[in-house]
């Protein structure tokens, strides 16, 4: 009867875990990576090379890390806020000093309405400077280009943090 009983509670246990959607790494036509919940082939993608996608592919949980020493950790954990669709998680990347409580609430709705789109690359400057950080999402027009938002990438208190441009 103790076992039936152990049985059904690791049973119902993991139920919620199949309520998740799980997190597709693709490669778009273009060569730039998609982050998606919907398989590659709906895209028109093809699946991420699984060597790779292992180490690459965002977690559902958020990152223990709690400040970003190195941009590798910053675009990750820009990137798992995406694959959460968690606008406060990556508001809590920002450095917000010096912003009015009215610009910090329309920035954080304008946070949410970035993670309602698909993510399609995150990139640095070409020049390596690493002074800032390019998140691309597929555009709310349907154009083939993508939408780009900007982050300055500024360091402090031995962090790396984001501010909007």
């Amino acid at each position: 009867m103790l076992r039936l009983a152990l049985l059904l509670l690791l049973a119902i246990a993991a139920l919620p875990a199949r309520g998740q959607s799980p997190i597709y790494h693709c490669i778009a036509a273009d060569g730039h990576p998609v982050f998606t919940d919907q398989p590659c082939a709906n895209l028109q993608a093809t699946p991420a090379p699984t060597s790779s996608a292992a180490a690459e592919a965002p977690s559902l949980r958020p990152p223990a890390v709690t400040c970003a020493v190195d941009v590798d950790q910053l675009r990750g954990a820009v990137i798992d806020a995406f694959a959460n669709a968690d606008a406060n998680r990556l508001a809590g990347l920002i450095l917000w000093g010096g912003y009015g409580e009215h610009a910090v609430v329309a920035d954080i709705r304008a946070l949410a309405a970035l993670m309602r789109r698909p993510l399609v690359g995150i990139d640095l400057p070409p020049d390596g400077s690493g002074s800032e950080l390019v998140v691309s999402t597929v555009p709310e027009d349907g154009s083939d280009q993508a939408d780009q938002t900007r982050f300055a990438i500024e360091p402090r208190a031995g962090c790396l943090w984001l501010r909007p441009e």
